[in-house]
């Protein structure tokens, strides 16, 4: 008997492969996450993150502009302040790191969008992502300080405002608080979906964030749970988000399947830490094939229905892709 319909037929080369892609990764696709640290000339590779540096401004501002070169359209600033407090304050302090990183890379790069991360945890003497009241975090204090934070950042030229923080109504407070401050036009990506995950043992190194005491899971999400995740992203949407961020990404990829499902606003996902270390460190064993598990993944989270990828390979990615 003859087959009438043989699906190999259209595997037979690369241009056929090409032709009918349903998935198509761009440069356009990527933010590229920034740290930034106190000082000048400041170059210091992470050791749990191959490829990444804590950055002073004035090289931050030179990374941002290969970045662009690159046509990588955005970055996302993280930073270690020069002091910590029990509240977090030099999260809000314009002479910090991230501020003055984000006012000198848009004087320098004004056509690279620049997303500030929103949260306390790298800011406060705990670590935690909020103000304490002995060991519970104060959801309704906190939102107080995120809403400063939020406004430090969009003074200092922020396109974007991305909340990490996982306190409830934190979106409505910062839409608010920048409104307030005529900022209307600065948009929120909401980490609306974050998990307390295992994966951001990397990062906690690089923003030097690990809590004193205790976990985050009184108020990240538990890794068990979606209808919960879609009560957030509802949430979220409700009180102004105009972007919604799943995080992590790899692990996750049918909670971003799902979100994408049933909203009609960007999805962006977080290529996290772990997730970056894990391939570096699988690649430098020469157990695995850099290049191509990178594109494998990154695609795989486009095609579960991220429009935004917040990833540490983005460099590499866009070189290759640029070819």
């Amino acid at each position: 008997m003859k087959m009438k319909l043989r699906p190999r037929r259209l595997r037979l080369n690369e241009n056929i492969r090409v032709m009918i892609r349903e998935t198509i990764l761009d440069v356009k696709d990527f933010v590229y996450p920034i740290f930034v640290v106190p000082g000048s000339n400041v170059r210091e590779e992470i050791p749990s993150m191959p490829d990444c540096y804590h950055l002073s401004v004035d090289n931050a501002v030179e990374l941002a502009k290969k970045i662009a070169d690159l046509g990588i359209p955005a970055v996302e600033i993280f930073g270690l302040p020069e002091y910590k407090d029990e509240i977090g304050s030099s999260a809000w302090d314009m002479n910090s790191p991230v501020q003055r990183a984000i006012n000198a890379i848009k004087s320098a790069v004004p056509e690279l969008i620049i997303v500030g991360d929103v949260c306390l945890c790298q800011y406060t003497s705990h670590g935690h992502c909020g103000c304490l009241v002995d060991h519970y975090v104060d959801n309704d204090r906190t939102l107080e300080l995120l809403s400063k934070v939020a406004v430090s950042q969009a003074e200092a030229g922020a396109d974007i405002i991305a909340p990490s923080d996982m306190m409830d109504g934190r979106i409505a407070a910062i839409r608010a608080a920048l409104d307030d401050k005529n900022f209307i036009n600065v948009s929120i990506m909401s980490y609306a979906v974050k998990y307390a995950s295992g994966f951001y043992g990397p990062f906690r190194d690089a923003a030097d964030s690990a809590p004193q005491f205790g976990d985050r899971k009184q108020y990240q999400m538990d890794p068990a749970n979606i209808r919960e995740a879609m009560k957030e992203v509802a949430l979220d949407l409700d009180e102004g988000a105009d972007i919604i961020m799943v995080k992590p990404a790899m692990a996750y990829l049918d909670v971003v399947s799902k979100v994408r499902a049933e909203i009609d606003r960007p999805v962006a996902v977080y290529n996290v830490s772990g997730e970056y270390a894990m391939i570096k460190a699988a690649a430098a064993n020469g157990w695995i094939d850099e290049r191509r598990i990178v594109m494998e993944t990154l695609t795989c989270m486009k095609r579960a229905g991220a429009d935004i990828i917040i990833t540490y390979h983005a460099p590499d990615a866009a070189r290759w892709l640029n070819g």
